[in-house]
């Protein structure tokens, strides 16, 4: 197993270090202190796992595993702090574990990781996503998204009657829910059982209209898979 360690302080990063040499099958193939760095390794070393901080200067651990190149390495989030943890496990974390890290606590995560590892890299698709939003966590069901709008790091979650904004990236998102959804434009997405109507724009451009009286772009480079995607349904 090739493991990274992302960490902006050089002790925390080197006593993680040494508590994974006790495992035979775990191999560390390098350090990073912030998200550029970690970043730049996941390209060249192509590890297995990231052990991530999720505290760093700029763009943080959580932003890091929202930018990972798919298929990505499985992560676990090592933090000082708790309050992270629906965050972490809403990017698909393995584990979250916080510090100073306890060896029985590392060795379960080593195992998880194993079996993530061993297993098919697709997660069965999820039922439910999970928003925290200023101290509370907002639970969506999948079931009830119309469209997904891309707003940077986040994906604004379109529903009937309400639109919680999720951090994740569009394409990540899209990854797990599966073929129910399909991108429309390079900044949306649509439920497919969800689409009502498609109007034209001209130049190939159209906008999906879905319930509530909501509305979706579709731009000419993905109107046609848009179109064979919902022939399937038919």
């Amino acid at each position: 197993m090739r493991v990274l360690i992302v960490d902006d302080e050089t002790p925390a990063r080197e006593r993680l270090r040494r508590q994974l040499l006790a495992f035979d099958d775990v191999d560390v193939v390098g350090q990073a202190r912030d998200a550029a760095e970690s970043l730049s390794a996941v390209a060249t070393l192509a590890p297995d796992a990231l052990f991530l901080d999720v505290q760093m200067p700029g763009p943080s651990g959580l932003d890091v595993a929202a930018s990972l190149p798919d298929p990505a390495p499985a992560v676990v989030f090592v933090t000082a702090h708790d309050r992270y943890a629906v965050q972490a496990f809403d990017a698909a974390a393995v584990d979250y574990l916080l510090k100073p890290v306890d060896p029985q606590r590392l060795a379960q995560s080593v195992q998880r990781l194993r079996e993530r590892i061993a297993a098919p890299r697709r997660p069965a698709r999820p039922a439910q996503l999970l928003v925290a939003e200023r101290g509370r966590t907002e639970v969506v069901a999948v079931a009830e998204l119309l469209w997904l709008e891309a707003a940077d790091n986040y994906v604004v979650l379109h529903t009937a009657d309400r639109a919680p904004l999720l951090r994740r990236t569009l394409g990540g998102l899209l990854a797990d829910l599966g073929p129910g959804f399909v991108r429309t434009h390079r900044g949306a997405a649509v439920a497919l059982a969800q689409v009502r109507q498609i109007e034209p724009l001209g130049k190939g451009d159209a906008l999906v209209h879905l319930p509530a009286g909501q509305s979706a772009p579709c731009s000419r480079q993905f109107r046609a898979e848009l179109l064979a995607q919902l022939a399937t349904l038919r």
